[in-house]
């Protein structure tokens, strides 16, 4: 079909960068921290009877995590099982109640806590990878691998100059 070499040779260093650059691209997905694919849903955080009594001793509960990590459109709900008010950021959850958060912006988030010994609570919000998500980044790397493969194949490999004799 392409009889002329540089056009066929352009085109495989080309597939061969087009397909380095998705390769790339997903091992991101897989190895950057913070990077979820699950789809957004209600996550629980219970705050255990007798929490405020450790917090005091400066002991973290042990059912309470020092940092969450959530994806946009997630929704906390904190319930409190405790004998105390308790806050998080904007919610007061009084003793036996819950109350929840929408977390429907990609941030790092550090709210004031009465629930660790810290009195910071740091909640992550991601984006969601989506196969939209995978295509952008298909595009966005593995277009220029696929041109600069091409370019320096030619630059490797300077097509043959052809020698006429009249």
């Amino acid at each position: 079909m392409f009889r002329n070499p540089i056009v066929k040779r352009s085109l495989v260093f080309a597939v061969a960068g087009l397909i380095f650059g998705a390769l790339l691209s997903e091992i991101a997905f897989l190895v950057m921290p913070g990077m979820d694919t699950r789809s957004p849903e209600q996550v629980l955080l219970v705050i255990p009877p007798g929490t405020a009594q450790r917090v005091a001793l400066g002991e973290q509960p042990p059912s309470i995590p020092t940092n969450m990590l959530f994806v946009v459109g997630d929704t906390l709900i904190v319930k409190n099982e405790d004998s105390v008010v308790h806050q998080l950021g904007p919610l007061w959850i009084p003793a036996n109640t819950s109350a929840s958060m929408a977390l429907n912006t990609a941030q790092k988030y550090a709210f004031q806590c009465s629930f660790v010994p810290t009195k910071i609570f740091g909640l992550d919000v991601n984006q969601q990878i989506t196969v939209g998500t995978r295509i952008e980044a298909f595009i966005v790397g593995g277009i220029p691998v696929a041109i600069l493969a091409v370019l320096y194949s030619l630059l490797i490999w300077p097509p043959k100059k052809e020698i006429r004799l009249s």
